[in-house]
C-alpha cells in the first residue's frame, strides 16, 4: 500500500534565496542553522516511494534528517525527540510531498532512540523487582530464623509472625515465597529481543511507517526476523515503509527501492552494489576457506 508518494526537498537556489531575503536568516542569535547546508554538495533529487523505500548511506550522509524532515512535514507521531534547531521548521516549509492516498492518522515514525528508550524502561522496571526480590529474600531469612514476638505490639509485628508462621507450618520454601510476593520481571528477554518486540508490538495495519536504522541493537537472526515481519506487513496489512539502514539484511528485502544517498546525485542502486554490501561480500569470500 502506498500513502507517500513523492517528497522534494529544498533546491540550492531555494537555499540561497532564503538566506538573501528572509529577515530571520540575518539575526545572528541562532548557533546552528541545520539541516540547511547538509546537502549543499549533493542537491537531493524528489524522492519516489515503493510500498518499500530504503535510504542506504555511510555514518553522517544525512539518512536521519530525511527521516525526520519527512515526518515533521507529514505531522507523524514520534515517541522520542530528535535533533533540530530554530531553522528546523523554516527548512520543512520549503519541502514539498505529493500523497497516492490520505496517510493515516496512526502513522509513525520510530527512530533507534525511541527503541532505545523502550529498552531502557523495561530494564529499569526490571532493576526495580530485582531490587525487591532481593529484600524479600532478606525478609524470608530474617523470618523463618528468628524467634517469634512475645509481645504483639501492632500491625507489623503480626504481620511478619503471621507470615513466618505460615511458612513454617506449610513448609513454604524460599523460592515459592518469593513467588507469590514478587512478580516475575516484566520481560526476560534480551535488549535486543526486547528492542524487535517493540516494532512487532508498535507497527499496527493500514499506516505509514519510517523507521530509522531499526537494526540496532539487533543480531543478524533478530535483522532477518524483522525483515521477514516487513515483508509480511506490506504484503497483508498495508503498510507502507521508508526506511534507513547499513544493514544488508534488511536492504535485500523484496521488491523495495534502494536509494544510495552517498553518491551524487543520490539515486536508486541494486542492494548488492552498495558499498557495505559489497564490503560484507568480499570479507566472507576472502576467509571461505575458513567454513570448513
Amino acid at each position: 500500500m502506498i500513502y507517500l508518494q513523492s517528497f522534494s526537498f529544498p533546491t540550492q537556489d531555494q537555499e540561497a534565496d532564503f538566506f538573501v531575503y528572509n529577515p530571520k536568516a540575518k539575526m545572528t542569535c541562532y548557533d546552528s542553522k541545520y539541516p540547511f547546508g547538509l546537502f549543499r554538495y549533493r542537491e537531493l533529487p524528489e524522492f519516489y516511494f515503493d510500498d518499500i523505500t530504503l535510504f542506504y548511506g555511510n555514518n553522517g550522509s544525512g539518512k536521519s534528517t530525511i527521516l525526520n524532515v519527512i515526518a515533521e512535514k507529514l505531522e507523524l507521531k514520534r515517541s522520542a525527540p530528535y535533533n533540530r534547531t530554530d531553522y528546523f521548521n523554516d527548512y520543512v516549509e520549503l519541502c514539498g510531498y505529493t500523497l497516492e492516498s490520505d496517510v493515516p492518522k496512526n502513522s509513525e515514525i520510530i527512530t533507534s532512540d525511541g527503541v532505545f528508550e523502550r529498552v531502557l524502561d523495561i530494564r529499569r522496571l526490571n532493576d526495580g523487582i530485582d531490587d525487591r526480590r532481593d529484600k524479600i529474600v532478606k525478609e524470608y531469612i530474617a523470618e523463618v530464623t528468628n524467634e517469634e514476638p512475645n509481645l504483639l505490639r501492632g500491625i507489623d509485628d503480626y504481620n511478619r509472625w503471621k507470615r513466618a508462621s505460615d511458612m513454617r507450618n506449610r513448609n513454604k520454601s524460599q523460592s515459592s515465597f518469593i513467588r507469590q510476593n514478587l512478580m516475575r520481571n516484566v520481560q526476560e528477554r534480551s535488549n535486543g529481543e526486547s528492542a524487535l518486540a517493540y516494532f512487532v508490538d508498535c507497527i499496527k495495519d493500514d499506516a505509514l511507517y519510517l523507521l530509522d536504522e531499526p537494526e540496532n541493537s539487533l543480531s543478524a537472526t533478530n535483522q532477518l526476523q524483522l525483515k521477514y515481519f516487513i515483508e509480511d506487513c506490506v504484503r497483508n496489512h498495508g503498510c507502507q515503509f521508508i526506511i534507513s539502514t547499513h544493514s544488508p539484511f534488511l536492504l535485500s528485502i523484496e521488491r523495495a527501492s534502494v536509494y544510495d544517498i552517498d553518491v551524487v546525485p543520490p539515486k536508486t542502486r541494486k542492494w548488492t552494489e552498495l558499498e557495505s554490501v559489497r564490503t560484507y561480500f568480499e570479507f566472507f569470500r576472502d576467509n571461505e576457506w575458513k567454513f570448513d
